[in-house]
């Protein structure tokens, strides 16, 4: 029923950078509950497993069986199950480090994705690939000032890099490589994979146990699930197969902005010209960044390539 409710939205690439940058806002608002939880004692296993728990108990039901789709099903399984145990490093850096330090960090993905995306996809590294890549770099590297960053917070923006390498792979397998899986096909392997990964840390990190142990505690992992991993999701992995992994990944970028508000507005850190700046140069990286086919190209033998 969902998807056929998002198949009626007739998507051109506008509208679905739209929906993808949308979604971004919401993934943004992940550290306000990480702190939360954290600060209740919560490990960064733990509060991963939570975000993602109650979407893919929810989206059970869709996991494929035809036999047909389960190459795609694995391999969207893997992918997410990777993502998950690298964002352990970014969810330990959103406790010790600025909001804005870890964001850039995790911001890089359009990179890799990029590069994934010439590597699995075989799609050009255009001059507006690279561009926007590039802008978001220097928004990236405006922000990582070393004379301001202790050793304790250079390492744990050092132990995030891999949250966004294995995004960014995740980004091309969602938007290219996930075969006849439909969107919510494709978000319940992705989620299924994570909590596979996830679940033999949480138990250790919780003594053998994972469950919350306060009201107040379920209704904070309840919104966190519903706001920044289930709704967002479904929107972003419909909407990524419509442009491709580059302006997925310059449109999923908008997350960043979002965490300087947060950082700014929630946990009182400075927002400024940088901060600013660093923005502008992310929103303009979703004008530039080409929307290109999620499907790889054909392949042309020796006599064609003329």
């Amino acid at each position: 029923m969902i998807t056929r409710t998002l198949s009626r939205f007739r998507f051109g690439p506008t509208s679905a950078t739209l929906v993808i940058a949308a979604s971004a806002v919401c993934f943004g608002l992940v550290p306000l509950f990480v702190r939360e939880l954290q600060g209740l004692g919560t490990g960064p296993a733990t509060i991963a497993l939570y975000r993602y728990g109650f979407s893919a108990l929810f989206l059970l039901p869709f996991l494929p069986l035809d036999r047909k789709k389960r190459g795609g099903a694995l391999l969207l399984m893997g992918a997410g199950a990777v993502f998950s145990l690298s964002l352990i490093g970014y969810l330990e850096a959103l406790g010790s480090a600025p909001v804005a330090a870890a964001g850039v960090v995790y911001m890089s993905y359009p990179v890799f994705a990029a590069l994934f995306a010439w590597v699995l996809l075989r799609q050009a590294l255009t001059w507006r690939s690279f561009a926007a890549a590039g802008q978001v770099i220097a928004a990236a590297a405006l922000l990582l000032d070393p004379s301001s960053l202790s050793p304790e917070v250079f390492s744990a923006l050092v132990w995030a890099i891999p949250a966004p390498v294995a995004f960014g792979f995740l980004v091309v397998v969602l938007s290219g490589l996930a075969g006849e899986l439909n969107s919510l096909e494709r978000t319940a392997c992705g989620l299924t994979g994570s909590i596979i990964g996830l679940l033999p840390l949480a138990l250790q990190e919780g003594q053998g146990s994972v469950l919350p142990a306060t009201g107040g505690e379920w209704g904070l992992i309840l919104a966190m699930g519903l706001l920044t991993a289930l709704i967002p999701q479904l929107m972003f992995t419909f909407a990524c197969q419509k442009v491709g992994p580059v302006r997925t990944s310059a449109a999923g970028s908008f997350e960043l902005p979002t965490m300087f508000l947060v950082g700014w507005w929630v946990f009182g850190e400075a927002l400024g010209v940088r901060e600013i700046l660093s923005a502008i140069l992310v929103l303009a990286a979703i004008l530039v960044a080409p929307s290109i086919s999620a499907r790889p190209a054909e392949f042309r033998g020796p006599a064609s390539a003329a």
